[in-house]
């Protein structure tokens, strides 16, 4: 018997260098298609799509996204000592399997994402009749919330360095292999531009 377990966090983004805009390059071909995951979601947004590109990027050859934009733009990055257990981290992990689109999680992380926006509101509590929760008991699911520029790249490295987050809680979501699927969401945020909601599903 599975049990219902929540784990989130939320990041408010600090800016990442432009220069990481080309690091996949280094990816192959067949890497790429496999981490494409959400391309045929037609009602998805270019950037939201991307979201899951660049995350399953990291999924499924962690080594090398350590070797290309990792190791190129350390100098760039204010938060060493998050930076370094990263590396670390995903120079020395399993690859895992890539994050695939569910319709369900799509729904509750834009309820969410559109209403902390209008509202102006960060956090992972939904005010009362939002109707924005998941209804479901029979798996385990998290949430990583991000505040600032919608930037799909940058938003995925905000939540893996996890910046002076002691539980980096938000590395564990994006990187836990119980994760099967997320729906993503990024609407206008009243006092931050943008808010982006994942949410993960295990199964």
């Amino acid at each position: 018997m599975k049990f219902f377990l929540f784990f989130y966090s939320l990041f408010i983004g600090i800016c990442f260098p432009q220069s990481y805009i080309s690091f996949d390059s280094s990816f192959s071909k067949n890497e790429k298609k496999i981490a494409n995951t959400a391309s045929e979601i037609y009602y998805l947004k270019n950037i939201e799509k991307e979201v899951f590109y660049y995350l399953n990027l990291v999924r499924i050859n962690p080594k090398l996204f350590a070797q290309t934009f990792l190791l190129e733009n350390k100098d760039n990055i204010n938060c060493l000592k998050d930076y370094n257990s990263l590396y670390k981290q995903l120079m020395n992990m399993s690859p895992l399997n890539p994050i695939y689109f569910d319709d369900e999680f799509y729904s509750y992380a834009k309820c969410h994402a559109v209403n902390s926006g209008k509202l102006a509101y960060v956090g992972h509590d939904r005010k009362n009749g939002s109707g924005c929760d998941p209804i479901i008991s029979n798996c385990s699911w998290g949430e990583c919330c991000y505040y600032g520029e919608n930037d799909p790249l940058e938003i995925v490295l905000n939540l893996l360095v996890d910046c002076n987050y002691q539980d980096l809680g938000h590395r564990k979501i994006m990187l836990s292999k119980k994760f099967k699927s997320m729906g993503v969401y990024i609407a206008p945020h009243k006092l931050y531009g943008f808010n982006t909601v994942l949410d993960f599903k295990d199964e």
